[in-house]
């Protein structure tokens, strides 16, 4: 892993980017990383712009502000055009094709269509489609291990949710499979 990895999760309100970009952390920290998570919400309650930036280090991380990531993951089109061009040279973008049918059109990133929503549903529910990108991007990334990714979750939705947990492995499962085709490109 390099030393540090930047990321952004957006989307609307609702779609799961605050519970994706929460996970990858505590994830991290699982595994004895330094972390830092920043919400950032619009000032709707439901249905407005909301992210979320991760940094993941294995040294102390200097600063919180992060304003060009390595990578982003984007759930709508505001998101993209907010982000898109603000990813590093080099960087990685994740667009949910299901919500978005352009893209950045960027020719130094690695740019993948995860068709969240559409696999979500494949899978059996909608409201997955955060863990569907989030398991292509640690995928891709290898940011962290899947194995402490799974234990975290579980230990998150515990038993407050355990009619969920095997709906988000499933999710967790295919958003690897494309992960992994992207990793393979990169």
């Amino acid at each position: 892993m390099a030393t540090q990895k930047e990321v952004v999760f957006a989307g609307f309100g609702g779609q799961g980017v605050m519970t994706a970009g929460q996970l990858l952390a505590y994830t991290a920290m699982e595994e004895g990383k330094q972390v830092i998570w920043i919400p950032s919400y619009g000032p709707e309650m439901r249905g407005g712009t909301a992210n979320c930036t991760v940094v993941v280090s294995e040294n102390r991380i200097g600063s919180p502000v992060i304003n060009n990531p390595q990578s982003a993951c984007v759930f709508n089109r505001p998101s993209l055009d907010r982000f898109g061009a603000t990813i590093k040279k080099g960087g990685l973008l994740l667009i949910n094709s299901s919500l978005i049918d352009i893209t950045s059109e960027r020719d130094d990133i690695t740019e993948a269509l995860v068709p969240c929503n559409d696999i979500a549903s494949k899978v059996g529910n909608a409201r997955v489609a955060n863990m569907v990108m989030l398991a292509a991007y640690v995928a891709a990334t290898d940011i962290v291990s899947f194995k402490t990714l799974k234990k975290m979750l579980t230990e998150k939705l515990g038993s407050r949710k355990k009619e969920l947990l095997e709906i988000n492995y499933k999710a967790f499962d295919e958003g690897r499979k494309l992960g992994k085709k992207i990793a393979a490109k990169g």
